[in-house]
């Protein structure tokens, strides 16, 4: 535990995610209606050791909220890993009078904050990713915006696909985790789910339900697949070798990182930004806010950082029986 601060920074890192902007619009006015200074600090950890830094008015977070991105620009900064930048961003905080810092971001960018509360930087961590892969918390900015984002192209998907019967593969992102695959592709009807964490490769599987199927008359087909699987491309042409069915295969990108955020994330991240506000004013450090057991709670960063997250085994069980049928 910390002393309680008197000057905020607010930064974004890694990844943007819609929602991060309602958050950072509850950090500036939570800290300003507890009569603290805000400064905000452009493009993440680079933009601290740039010093591209600005005081931040209540004004300055208007007409934010219902906006995709972030105001205050992301970049990765593979430098403040290293010992000398972490000193370095510490003495520029102190430099600019900020002694508590709010991070939004992911894993890598927690790992940045738990660094600078050891150089003597309060610092509270809030859950930035659309890939719901924060293991302490049931909830991260912009996955609720990314899945109906995914879902709503997948419904596209489906028109087309059913207009040439045809069988659509769909990659959305998830390079190490499949929440976004797996809630997208329950959400959709896919007759097929891979993620990263379930698919071991047997494509002959989803050959011979795309065969069975069609034999039923079933005219179009999706599978979802997660990013960190990949090979879409090539999946599509091996799927339509062997069943003869047009096969497509559609990558959504970044798309699903874009976009207005839903009411979801807006209520959520504004609950977020403002608990990490809440967290400073009461002196602590190294802490990351989440969402468990449908309460805001918060936790050391570096056990959070150490805690292991899965799939719903529930959600990935019934989509067993899901997609039994066409």
């Amino acid at each position: 535990m910390g002393s309680a601060v008197k000057t905020i920074g607010v930064l974004t890192s890694g990844g943007d995610a819609p929602g991060m902007n309602a958050a950072i619009r509850a950090v500036v006015r939570t800290a300003i209606s507890n009569g603290l200074k805000v400064k905000g600090i452009r493009r993440g950890y680079a933009g601290l050791l740039e010093e591209d830094i600005y005081d931040m008015s209540s004004l300055d977070v208007s007409d934010i909220i219902q906006l995709g991105g972030t105001i205050l620009y992301t970049a990765r900064c593979l430098e403040f890993k290293e010992l000398e930048y972490q000193t370095k961003g510490a003495e520029i905080c102190r430099k600019h009078g900020i002694d508590g810092v709010v991070v939004i971001g992911g894993d890598g960018s927690f790992n940045g904050a738990s660094r600078l509360s050891e150089q003597g930087i309060n610092t509270i961590g809030v859950p930035g990713t659309i890939d719901l892969d924060i293991a302490c918390t049931e909830y991260t900015i912009g996955f609720d915006t990314a899945i109906n984002t995914a879902m709503e192209a997948i419904d596209r998907l489906r028109d087309t696909s059913e207009s040439h019967e045809r069988c659509s593969i769909v990659e959305v992102m998830g390079r190490t985790a499949g929440h976004i695959a797996l809630w997208t592709g329950i959400a959709s009807g896919a007759e097929y789910i891979l993620t990263t964490e379930e698919y071991h490769g047997d494509i002959q599987r989803i050959i011979t339900k795309i065969k069975d199927r069609h034999k039923l008359g079933k005219k179009n087909h999706i599978v979802v697949n997660a990013e960190g699987v990949g090979n879409s491309a090539e999946m599509a042409k091996v799927i339509e070798l062997a069943t003869g069915v047009e096969t497509r295969a559609t990558i959504l990108g970044h798309i699903q990182r874009g976009g207005n955020p839903t009411c979801k994330d807006r209520v959520y991240a504004s609950a977020m930004g403002a608990k990490a506000v809440e967290l400073l004013c009461e002196g602590a450090s190294n802490r990351v806010v989440g969402y468990t057991d449908g309460e805001f709670q918060d936790y050391d960063i570096q056990e959070a950082l150490a805690m292991s997250k899965s799939l719903d085994p529930y959600l990935f069980h019934i989509t067993k029986k899901l997609t039994t049928r066409g």
